[in-house]
């Protein structure tokens, strides 16, 4: 059973709410075939980190989003908008809001950026517009969004199949990664796209890394790590090998693409030897950051 909830420092009722929105990295992720729907079964296990957007919410009279962020859109194809848009609609609402977002996860990135802002939206609308909706009522608007818009209500570690919406909680291990991004976005849809029948495979290994989540060893996880859209990834990008290599011979204890990238990460044996293998791998081309997994909510109000 899912818990789902928002860490607050706030009570009472609002004009203005600040959330912090964090990313995700997917420890394991397999594809386990086609579905008639023409979308991919899957298996994955989600884990919520400290790399987090900052977003500022204020009544208006319409819905609008504002960023600084150049590569971000912000009419209705941005999906924090559009989740603001939705639940409106859900909810017979006339309410509007201005959204100001602070974009600190890159965009197309494979770290959940868009959908864990959406997902922020999401609960600091619920409150702002005095809704008081339940955790599951929020997560029907969630899944209309996008697939990983779900597990950003629920944040920590979960395990996610069907299309990623369907989860179950896991406990979480206090990991320490380093992310390496190659400034370079990368389609889903192509990724997926690419992905061929022999890549398809029976969930194994996210059973196996659930079961090392479980151990609190971070050696063990490092073990467990596998991504079925790597393959593709790193068969039309370069940058997806030559980050890896950088980071395993920084002295990760392993590696890893996350989503459908082109991020990759690695696991460190303690944060301050993250924040070593960050400083070894830091090159101008690429953006890299040393981060802790979170253990509860992905999305606070500040």
């Amino acid at each position: 059973m899912l818990w789902f909830g928002v860490l607050s420092k706030r009570s009472g009722k609002a004009r203005r709410l600040v959330l912090s929105a964090a990313a995700k990295v997917n420890l394991a992720l397999e594809v386990l075939g086609r579905r008639n729907d023409g979308y991919h079964e899957i298996a994955t296990v989600m884990q919520a980190v400290d790399l987090s957007d900052r977003l500022v919410l204020e009544d208006a009279d319409v819905l609008e989003l504002r960023t600084t962020a150049l590569d971000v859109p912000t009419d209705g194809t941005n999906l924090a908008l559009k989740a603001a848009a939705t639940l409106r609609e859900m909810a017979g609402s006339s309410r509007g809001t201005r959204i100001t977002l602070e974009k600190r996860i890159p965009v197309a990135a494979g770290l959940g950026g868009g959908s864990t802002d959406a997902a922020a939206v999401l609960v600091g609308l619920n409150r702002l517009w005095g809704l008081r909706w339940s955790g599951a009522r929020l997560a029907e608007v969630a899944v209309t969004l996008g697939m990983d818009v779900p597990f950003f209500l629920h944040g920590g570690a979960a395990l996610g199949t069907g299309r990623g919406e369907r989860l179950e909680s896991l406990p979480s291990c206090a990991l320490a990664l380093v992310l390496v991004n190659p400034r370079v976005a990368a389609s889903t849809a192509e990724i997926y796209g690419g992905v061929q029948p022999a890549m398809y495979s029976d969930g194994g290994r996210t059973r196996g890394m659930a079961a090392a989540l479980r151990s609190r060893q971070p050696s063990r996880v490092a073990a467990a790590l596998g991504n079925t859209l790597e393959r593709v990834a790193t068969s039309r990008y370069r940058e997806v090998e030559q980050m890896e290599a950088a980071l395993q011979a920084a002295g990760a204890l392993g590696t890893a693409m996350s989503g459908s990238g082109l991020t990759v990460f690695g696991v460190a044996r303690s944060f301050d030897h993250a924040r070593q293998i960050r400083a070894r791998v830091a090159r101008a081309r690429w953006a890299c950051w040393a981060v802790r997994t979170l253990r509860g909510p992905a999305i606070r109000v500040r």
